[in-house]
């Protein structure tokens, strides 16, 4: 495998480690746990891994030590930055508890382990891929473990590896399976324990519990140097309104960060234009109100961000939406799905134009929703905005020129060489697993808090995978899943946007980040993204 520079560099960089985990250590169980909601059902579902205590790591002076058996890793859904440095610091980990413990990574996913495709990750194969960014070192995918057959071909293929414990990377889907998986394994006795690791860009995989998701700090600060030269650029050649989508599915957490990285004049909020109702042409409105007003200064240019996810957060498209789901998990056929809306959304259907209609009922998601990141909202606002404009200058108040320039950002940031803060807390997440695992624990999620402080301050902690659960309906049925989490709306980083954006809007304020730095002074190269440290101010 060809390498570069920066590749061969970063091969060095050592991962800093919560100081739990530089000498003996000890497990500090705390009180016992109940789900964030719909208790009652989730302990029905959940009798062997319901209620357990969340769990500490403290420096003592014991050194934990694993028995003589090996360990399974799956990487599971999108790619996220890190994900290579949690498989080698799981690797470290349990070669630190048992050297003769090995480590084997299924192929393209869970359904490796279905399949029985894996490969045994010797030294020489995690040396290579050592804070480098993707997936590749085993492949991802997002088979869904669900059925009891899938569960026991797991259990075959364990024990003819002599596989003892499972650890599933993911977001908050892929631990749901991951937790699913350990509760069958604890009723069968199968003696195969499950850990899970919180992974996503999105951001929306974290709680009272996790501060982070790995992967959301590298992203976000990849799309905010991109961000930044666009700003330049348009500052530059002052002719463009350049309207940007960001990846980040249903949550606006990546919109929200790049918004406070680079201070551009619009940042839209999904959950906000959700809980003000505003409506598909109150949003345009308000775009082409700072349009003009910045056209009035003499700059016709200026740059709009807009989350992947805001089409489901106007209540009119939300509700279209929802009943397009609906129709459609049981009606194959588009224009009869479409004849059965009720008047008020085939009304909305119908004023869309028709690109947008179109992909409002192209192919779901493996949850049976529309797929967002499909939908180009970015060129529907510029349509919309155009139109508008039009208008106003038809009634005098508008006197610039506008030009629409769209923009989507997604994979560009997916597979990024992770940050520094991302390789030391992937490498933790992954160390911590194999501490876990050594303790007994199943149905974990290894976590690592205090992560706005110096990574030897951080602390290595478990959380039951049931404790993040509530019920919701997916595909028409009502299931166990770990809550998403939303931008809020009273937290502090939405509160420093909406304290800037009346200034940000008029002024151009942007902000030049600039590539992720690796090499240098740690206030450059060590900060966590803009809305952890409010978060944990």
């Amino acid at each position: 495998m060809a390498k570069s520079a920066l590749q061969i560099a970063r091969a060095a960089y050592q991962p800093k480690l919560p100081k739990a985990f530089k000498g003996g250590v000890a497990l500090k169980e705390g009180k016992a746990t109940e789900s964030v909601a719909n208790q009652a059902e989730i302990k029905k579902l959940f009798p062997n891994t319901y209620g357990m205590p969340i769990v500490t790591f403290e420096a003592a002076a014991a050194k934990l030590s694993m028995g003589d058996f090996n360990v399974g890793v799956i990487l599971s859904g999108g790619q996220a930055p890190g994900g290579h440095n949690v498989i080698s610091g799981l690797f470290d980990g349990i070669k630190a508890l048992n050297k003769n413990s090995k480590l084997y990574g299924f192929l393209g996913g869970p359904s490796g382990l279905i399949d029985h495709k894996y490969i045994e990750l010797t030294a020489d194969i995690i040396d290579d891929y050592r804070n480098t960014g993707g997936f590749d070192i085993i492949g991802s995918g997002r088979t869904k473990l669900e059925e009891e057959s899938q569960f026991d071909s797991g259990i075959e293929i364990c024990n003819k590896l002599g596989i003892k414990a499972l650890v599933i990377i993911g977001g908050d889907d892929s631990n749901t399976n991951a937790c699913v998986l350990a509760e069958y394994y604890l009723a069968k006795k199968a003696g195969i324990q499950v850990i899970g690791c919180p992974k996503t860009i999105d951001g929306d995989l974290k709680n009272d519990q996790i501060e982070t998701s790995f992967g959301f700090d590298t992203a976000c600060k990849v799309y905010s140097e991109v961000i930044g030269n666009i700003m330049r650029d348009a500052n530059s050649a002052k002719k463009y309104w350049h309207f940007i989508k960001l990846m980040g599915r249903s949550a606006s957490h990546i919109a929200l960060e790049c918004g406070l990285q680079t201070q551009p004049n619009i940042c839209i909020v999904s959950e906000e234009v959700e809980a003000k109702k505003m409506t598909l042409a109150q949003i345009v409105n308000n775009i082409a109100d700072t349009v003009a007003a910045r056209a009035a200064k003499g700059n016709n240019f200026g740059v709009v961000l807009i989350p992947e996810g805001l089409i489901e957060f106007i209540p009119e498209m939300k509700v279209l939406i929802k009943e397009l789901n609906d129709l459609l998990a049981t009606e194959s056929d588009v224009k009869t799905a479409v004849s059965k809306l009720s008047a008020n959304s085939k009304s909305v259907y119908e004023s869309l134009p028709e690109a947008i209609a179109k992909q409002l009922t192209l192919e779901r998601d493996p949850h049976g929703n529309v797929q967002v990141s499909l939908i180009e909202t970015e060129k529907l606002l510029i349509e919309m905005v155009k139109t508008r404009l039009a208008a106003m200058k038809a009634e005098g108040k508008y006197v610039g020129k506008f030009s629409g320039l769209g923009h989507f950002f997604g994979y560009e940031g997916r597979c990024a060489a992770p940050s520094n803060f991302d390789a030391d807390y992937c490498y933790s997440l992954g160390y911590n697993a194999a501490n876990l695992i050594a303790s007994g624990k199943s149905g974990y999620m290894s976590l690592i808090k205090n992560t706005t402080k110096p990574a030897d301050q951080w602390i290595a902690a478990g959380v039951p995978i049931t404790m993040m659960m509530n019920m919701e309906q997916r595909n028409g049925k009502q299931k166990p899943v770990i809550r998403k989490a939303l931008v809020e709306l009273n937290g502090a980083p939405f509160k420093a946007l909406a304290a800037n954006r009346e200034k940000w809007a008029i002024e151009t304020s942007y902000v030049y980040p600039g590539p992720i730095q690796y090499f240098g002074p740690s206030e450059v190269c060590d900060q966590p993204t803009k809305t952890l440290a409010l978060e944990q101010a």
